[in-house]
C-alpha cells in the first residue's frame, strides 16, 4: 500500500481540539516540514501539544504558538521555547511538565494499551500532587497513566512506500513511541524509497503504525 501524500493533504487530519504528539529532541528528528504544513496550511486550533520541548524560539511550533492555536502543552523540557514559558507563567494549568522518562513511558504505555504504570520518580516533590501513591518493597511510588494523541507527527531518515521507517541515532528519541500512541500517524522522511530497497533489519518502525507518509523538505 503506497502510503506517500502531500504535507498538506496529510495535515487535514489535524483538528480543533485534538492531541498532537509531536516527535523530536529539540532540533534532532523534530517533523520541521509537517509542522510547518500545519503554520501555513491548516487552521486547527485549541490543540494541545505532546512534544518533549516544543523546540526552539527558532522552529515551526513556536510560530505556531504565535498564532494563539496552542491551548495546552504537555513537555519535559521548556527552555528553548520561550512561549511555552510564558504560557506556563500566564496560565499555570495550561502547561503540564513530566520528568523525561515519565513522559516518555506515559506515551509508550499508551502505545501499548497498557492504562498506567508505578514510578518512583517524583516522590516527595510537587510532581506528586493530586497522584495516587502507592508502597511497594517499602518504597514510594507515584501512579501515572498512560497518554494517547489523535494525530502524530514523526520523522525518519529513510522510509518506504509502504510507511516502513529507518530513523538514525537520536533521532529515534519521542519518534518510535510517538508511533504507536496515535489514531492517526503522519510520517516525513528525508528519503522516500520503493518497498523492498529498505533492508528488514534496519526498519525501526514498521509500517503497519504509519498512516501517512511525506516528504522532508531540506
Amino acid at each position: 500500500m503506497d502510503k506517500v501524500t502531500t504535507v498538506a493533504e496529510a495535515v487535514k487530519k489535524v483538528k480543533d481540539g485534538d492531541v498532537l504528539l509531536v516527535g523530536g529532541f529539540l532540533v534532532a528528528g523534530s517533523p520541521e516540514t509537517l509542522i510547518k504544513a500545519l503554520l501555513e496550511q491548516s487552521s486547527a486550533k485549541d490543540l494541545t501539544v505532546v512534544s518533549n520541548d516544543t523546540g526552539m524560539a527558532d522552529m515551526n511550533m513556536n510560530k505556531v504558538m504565535q498564532q494563539g492555536r496552542v491551548s495546552k502543552v504537555h513537555a519535559s523540557y521548556i527552555g528553548g521555547n520561550p512561549l511555552t514559558g510564558q504560557m506556563l507563567i500566564d496560565d499555570p494549568d495550561s502547561v503540564t511538565l513530566y520528568p523525561q522518562g515519565t513522559l516518555a513511558e506515559k506515551i509508550r504505555c499508551g502505545g501499548a494499551g497498557i492504562a498506567g504504570f508505578y514510578t518512583p520518580v517524583g516522590v516527595g516533590t510537587i510532581i506528586e500532587n493530586g497522584k495516587e501513591k502507592r508502597e511497594f518493597d517499602g518504597k514510594e511510588y507515584l501512579l501515572e497513566t498512560a497518554m494517547r494523541g489523535n494525530v502524530a507527527f514523526i520523522r525518519a531518515s529513510v522510509a518506504d512506500k509502504a510507511g516502513n521507517l529507518f530513523m538514525r541515532g537520536s533521532s529515534k528519541n519521542f519518534n518510535v513511541i510517538m508511533a504507536r500512541a496515535a489514531d492517526y500517524v503522519i510520517a516525513e522522511a528525508k528519503e522516500i524509497v520503493e518497498v523492498g530497497e529498505l533492508e528488514a533489519e534496519l526498519v525501526t518502525v514498521p509500517g503497519i503504525f504509519v498512516d501517512a507518509l511525506v516528504q522532508s523538505e531540506g
